[in-house]
C-alpha cells in the first residue's frame, strides 16, 4: 500500500483546466493532490472542480476575487477539515486547508498551504515576515500534537542549489536571509523539527530540482528556475517517502507539480 501526494500552485484553476490540468489528474493515479492559487470562489468551483479524478476537493477560498485561495482534493473521507490558522489578516486571504484523517491511536493531517509572496513591494514583504512569524508557532503546537505532511508553495528557496540564479537574488524576496533562516530553523531536528521530503530524498540536485519559472524573459526554455514548492513533514511520516518526482513533460501553470510517493495509507 503506497500513498501518492501531489503539490501544485495551478495559478488559477480555470488557467489550468485550459491547459490540461484535469485530464493530467485522472491519468496520474494519485491518491491526493494539494493546489494553491486556485484564484476563484466557490460559485467558480461549484459544479465545474467540486472533484477532480473522482475526489472531492476541500477548500479555503480568499475573500478577495481572483486571489490565492488553496484546496485539497483526496479519495479518503477526512474525519475533520480545518480551514484558516486563526490570523485573520492571513484567513481573508485563503492560505491554510487542513484535513485530519484521525482514528484510535494515530492522529494524521494533510495540510495545503500558500505563503504570501513579497516580490510586488515593502509592504507585501512585511506581511510575508508576518505570515512567518504566526506560522512558526503554529507549526510547532501542530507537531506535538499530530503527524502531518504540508505541501504547498513556500514562496522561499532555501539553498544556492535551490535556485539558478541564486547570487543575483540575495536581495529579491523568496531569497532573502531572513525567510531561508526561517526555514533552517523550521528544518532543524532540534527546533521545528520537520523534513523538507524531496532534498531528504535528492540532497544534491540543482537545475532538476526548481518547480517555478518567471514568465519573463526564456526563463522556462532555459531553465532559469526556483524551487518554491514543497513537502514538509513530520519525521515518522518523511520516512515513508521513498520516490519523488517532478512533472515537466506538460505546463499547467508557471509552477510544475510536485509528487511524492509514501510507504503508508491512510
Amino acid at each position: 500500500m503506497g500513498f501518492k501526494l501531489v503539490t501544485l500552485n495551478l495559478n488559477g484553476i480555470r488557467s489550468a483546466a485550459t491547459k490540461g490540468f484535469v485530464e493530467w489528474a485522472e491519468q496520474a493515479a494519485v491518491d491526493c493532490i494539494g493546489v494553491q492559487e486556485v484564484k476563484a470562489q466557490a460559485a467558480d468551483i461549484e459544479g465545474r472542480f467540486e472533484q477532480v479524478a473522482q475526489m472531492p476537493g476541500y477548500f479555503h477560498f480568499a475573500q478577495k476575487k481572483g486571489y490565492s485561495g488553496v484546496g485539497l482534493y483526496t479519495r479518503h473521507q477526512p474525519s475533520d477539515v480545518i480551514r484558516g490558522i486563526g490570523v485573520p489578516e492571513f484567513d481573508d486571504e485563503g492560505r491554510w486547508v487542513e484535513l485530519r484523517f484521525d482514528k484510535p491511536g494515530r492522529k494524521l493531517s494533510l495540510i495545503s498551504c500558500y505563503f504570501p509572496s513579497g516580490s510586488s513591494g515593502e509592504e507585501r514583504q512585511q506581511a510575508k515576515f508576518r505570515f512567518l512569524a504566526a506560522m512558526a508557532p503554529r507549526l510547532q503546537a501542530l507537531r506535538a500534537e499530530r503527524e502531518f505532511i504540508l505541501v504547498g508553495d513556500l514562496n522561499i528557496a532555501h539553498r544556492e542549489a535551490d535556485l539558478k540564479n541564486w547570487k543575483g537574488n540575495l536581495k529579491n524576496s523568496g531569497f532573502l536571509p531572513e525567510e531561508r533562516a526561517w526555514l533552517t530553523q523550521l528544518l532543524d531536528p532540534t527546533q521545528g523539527g520537520l523534513v523538507d521530503v524531496y532534498r531528504r530524498l535528492h540532497p544534491s540536485t540543482t537545475d532538476e530540482c526548481y518547480t517555478w519559472w518567471s514568465n519573463r524573459g526564456q526563463a522556462y526554455a532555459k531553465n532559469v528556475g526556483w524551487r518554491l514548492d514543497y513537502h514538509l513533514a513530520t519525521p515518522a511520516l518523511a520516512e515513508h517517502a521513498h520516490l519523488a518526482a517532478i512533472y515537466k513533460q506538460q505546463k499547467f501553470s508557471d509552477h510544475a507539480p510536485l509528487t511524492v510517493e509514501y510507504g503508508f495509507s491512510l
